[in-house]
């Protein structure tokens, strides 16, 4: 069994800040893999379903990001999830926008949400980290990452939400490098060739005389 984490700030004024990526990103998981509707639970918003036949829990806390361990702990051992089977996804000040990497342990570089769940849960778990940029000074990062998303910003958003979803099995796997890649693969698919166009109509027109 796998815990699947977002962080964000509960209610509508946070909905669509950068802070709130990790919310997104479950949404989109629970949307992609039919899971079961929420309930009240850990102090926060609790899914189940399957994916690739492996029970998954995913979980939204609603404590605020700065106690999101409070939320992701209990969760965790009431279904006596091991750390080491833990994702939490997270916005990431140090990386590009629409940027992903991902990694098991490690501090919490300066986020709340991940020193509150290394304080109640350990630093073993693996997080995914989501890019929204820096805003050059650190005394802006308060204001940036609790301000909406832009509307240039969306682009990317609505591409890599889905893609995240549409990969995590990969990342359920254990296989984080392949589950990077095929986001990135989902995000920007390659471009087909003026030859590999004009193969693919002959199939189709082939296909049509049958």
């Amino acid at each position: 069994m796998k815990l699947v984490v977002g962080l964000g700030n509960p209610g509508p004024k946070y909905e669509r800040t950068r802070h709130n990526i990790g919310f997104m990103a479950v949404d989109a998981i629970v949307r992609r893999h039919g899971f079961r509707s929420p309930r009240d639970k850990f102090n926060g918003e609790l899914y189940e379903g399957d994916i690739g036949g492996e029970r998954v829990i995913a979980l939204k806390p609603m404590t605020f990001m700065n106690n999101s361990g409070e939320s992701v702990a209990p969760a965790a051992r009431f279904y006596k999830i091991e750390p080491q089977d833990v994702i939490v996804i997270h916005d990431e000040l140090d990386l590009a926008p629409a940027k992903l990497r991902t990694k098991r342990g490690g501090g919490a570089a300066g986020h709340n949400g991940l020193r509150s769940i290394d304080a109640h849960l350990g630093q073993e778990y693996w997080r995914m980290r989501l890019g929204i940029g820096h805003p050059g000074r650190k005394d802006l990062v308060l204001h940036y990452v609790l301000q909406n998303f832009l509307p240039d910003e969306t682009v990317w958003i609505d591409k890599q939400m889905p893609a995240i979803a549409e990969a995590l099995p990969l990342m359920l796997a254990g296989q984080d490098s392949a589950f990077m890649s095929k986001v990135a693969l989902l995000m920007d698919p390659p471009q087909r060739t003026l030859k590999e166009e004009r193969e693919a109509e002959a199939a189709r027109a082939a296909k049509a005389e049958k």
